[in-house]
């Protein structure tokens, strides 16, 4: 639980506060954490480490931001050099600190992880990608608005120019349907975000094994801001997110916080009895007028058409099932291996 010490206005954040967490009383003014999460990462991480030394100088120099602030990079098993790297990074400046989980957990729970590793340490927390696609000045904007009082500040796209057709139309569609299914999220949003200590403190409440991050924050309910910025190329290496990934991202989406494909099945079983009482009375009616009664194969038709849709309504329930089945167990969504720099002076 975080406390204001001082404060000479409402919704200023320059005050000092005091954190306790446990035992351990952390007194905090305007520290900021940047959290990256990494995979595979090695061929971009000399250059992202310098790109976010040179902004969070800046910031402190500025005095927007204390000298205790951090970059806590996020090793998500990786299997190249990055988490040699990140030790490196480290013994050459205290500014980056570092998380290694034990295994590949995914992005959501690695980011997860650095959230909850900041979380008691710092007064905000922007959560970016490692291969500078995000653009790394809106970090300043963040800043200003959460010292405006905002709790939560999303960084959102302004256009998706530089995105091949496939992957704009993909995307754009993936936004809409969550927004048909009732999912509120921010359009263009990813996880290009700053959370503040409270906002933090509330999203560790969340205990969902598959936790669909970007839908969970608009949740909150606290007070939000939105700074624009333009996506980057990849600076180098491969994207980590495939189609399968994205995929699974987007069903991680529907499912843990939709109820409307169930909902959906039960509309569909009830327009397909409609439907067949329809056909019944249609071919009766047929039949008391002399006429043949439909031939087999508009059976056969209709028999593999309720066939298909019935297995589909079981996959869906299914998922639902045994996403229930996997919260009901309660195991840790990751488990950190090993830690560098966390506490450790400037």
């Amino acid at each position: 639980m975080c406390l204001p010490i001082t404060a000479d206005r409402p919704g200023n954040r320059n005050v000092r506060c005091v954190c306790v967490y446990g035992k351990k009383r952390i007194e905090l003014n305007n520290t900021l954490y940047i959290v990256v999460p990494c995979y595979n990462e090695e061929e971009v991480l000399r250059e992202t480490a310098s790109r976010l030394r040179g902004k969070m100088r800046a910031l402190i120099s500025a005095g927007k931001i204390s000298g205790g602030s951090r970059v806590l990079f996020v090793n998500d098993g990786s299997r190249d050099k990055t988490w040699e790297m990140i030790r490196a990074l480290s013994a050459e400046d205290a500014l980056f600190t570092g998380v290694a989980l034990s295994r590949n957990r995914g992005h959501q729970n690695a980011l997860l992880a650095g959230l909850m590793t900041a979380r008691g340490r710092a007064d905000m927390v922007v959560s970016m990608d490692a291969d500078l696609q995000d653009d790394v000045d809106a970090v300043d904007r963040m800043v200003d608005e959460y010292l405006s009082g905002a709790d939560v500040v999303y960084g959102v796209r302004n256009k998706r120019e530089k995105d091949a057709f496939l992957k704009r139309f993909t995307a754009e569609g993936y936004y809409k349907l969550l927004d048909a299914m009732g999912v509120e999220v921010v359009f263009n949003h990813a996880d290009y975000r700053l959370l503040s200590a409270r906002a933090l403190d509330a999203l560790s409440q969340y205990g969902e094994r598959n936790m669909f991050i970007r839908g969970i924050i608009p949740m909150l309910g606290y007070k939000t801001a939105t700074v624009t910025y333009e996506r980057g190329e990849r600076f180098a290496g491969e994207s980590k997110y495939p189609l399968k990934k994205m995929l699974a991202l987007a069903s991680d989406g529907v499912y843990s916080l939709s109820m409307k494909p169930l909902r959906f099945i039960t509309g569909l079983g009830v327009t397909l009895l409609v439907l067949a009482a329809a056909l019944l009375i249609y071919a009766i009616v047929r039949l008391c007028m002399g006429y043949t009664i439909l031939d087999w194969k508009i059976v056969t038709i209709s028999v593999w058409g309720v066939g298909g849709l019935i297995l589909l309504a079981l996959g869906i329930i299914g998922e639902y099932v045994g996403r229930a089945y996997m919260e009901l167990k309660g195991r840790p969504r990751y488990h950190i291996g090993e830690t560098v720099g966390l506490d450790r002076k400037l």
